[in-house]
């Protein structure tokens, strides 16, 4: 079969043909449909993903047709349409993966190949409302944003949040989860087109946070707000605490621009402010996604859709974020 492999560390992916291996007990072969680059690709060839093992076929994200099984019960039957799960371990506490957890695409082979071998227990019904790219889109992306803002976040209905960095998978998965909640909602991008796309989409504004002043102009014209979802970090996340209505969240699933300054402990326990750390989620999240989003008929946004042989210059492309929403390859 052909797949993506990471032949050497900070290196690009190849297309290379790669032995395909039958499914042991307990797995499924699955044959891909379409698979969605996140970040996570991106940070991996460039060498700065922990524990990178070589030579791996990247990619988490996937959905296709059930090729054949290995001796185990199952309800599952060949030619059965899933989406899969990108993850294992994550374990029995819903608080917190174990420390077994790992992600589908390195060290496992993932996802960017014609043909993946996964656990059957990674196995969802793909959502009769989705083509195969806009299945593909959701693993790693809309769990990471649904454990933000419904399990960690905890949003209610009425609430404003405010979604920084919108374009990003997670950003735009937030967005559209936020706005089915029925909560208000308002992005920050350094490109205006962003957020312009983000309004267009159901949200109330934005902010350029290029823009030295962006925070006051924020608590001027909306005022403080009751959550944030940031995947950032950075110098501007000391910033967002003060944003926050006294009793608000701040959750945070990543730090692409780095660590932040000192925080100002004081404003966090007088203002009795919650700073949140998330990740992507449980079994339990993904199958309580893929209901709301059956319930809402909610469709990922597919920005762009390559083929499996356009991968290395797709994920090379993450390096500009000009993305808005997920990247699909399709088989």
């Amino acid at each position: 079969m052909k797949g993506l492999v990471l032949p050497k560390v900070k290196s690009q992916v190849e297309l290379q043909d790669v032995a395909l291996e039958a499914p042991g007990p307990d797995e499924v072969l699955v044959k891909m449909n379409s698979a969605s680059l996140n970040r996570r690709d991106y940070w991996i060839t460039q060498g700065l993903y922990p524990k990178i093992v070589t030579p791996s076929i990247l990619g988490s994200d996937g959905a296709g047709t059930i090729e054949s099984m290995g001796n185990h019960e199952t309800s599952w039957r060949k030619g059965d349409d899933v989406v899969i799960y990108p993850a294992k371990d994550w374990g029995s506490n819903e608080s917190a993966q174990s420390e077994a957890f790992t992600v589908l695409g390195m060290p496992e082979n993932g996802t960017f190949a014609e043909f993946t071998k996964v656990d059957v227990s990674q196995l969802f019904a793909k959502p009769k409302h989705l083509d195969w790219a806009e299945t593909s889109a959701i693993p790693v992306a809309g769990i990471t944003a649904y454990r933000a803002v419904m399990v960690q976040g905890q949003l209610q209905p009425g609430q404003t949040v405010l979604i920084t960095g919108i374009g990003g998978g997670v950003a735009v998965f937030a967005m559209q989860i936020a706005l089915a909640a029925q909560a208000k909602v308002y992005v920050t991008s350094s490109r205006e087109a962003k957020i312009q796309r983000s309004v267009s989409l159901g949200a109330s504004g934005g902010f350029q946070y290029t823009e030295a002043d962006w925070g006051k102009r924020c608590l001027r014209d909306i005022g403080p707000v009751d959550l944030i979802i940031d995947g950032a970090g950075g110098t501007g996340y000391t910033s967002l605490v003060s944003l926050l209505k006294p009793g608000g969240r701040l959750v945070n699933y990543g730090s692409t621009a780095g660590k932040p300054e000192k925080l100002d402990l004081f404003k966090i326990f007088w203002r009795q402010l919650s700073l949140i750390g998330s990740t992507l989620g449980s079994p339990l999240d993904f199958a309580n996604l893929l209901t709301f989003m059956d319930q809402h008929q909610l469709k990922p946004i597919v920005d762009q859709r390559h083929a499996l042989a356009d991968g290395p210059n797709a994920i090379a492309a993450m390096a500009d974020s000009e993305q808005f929403g997920k990247v699909a390859l399709e088989m």
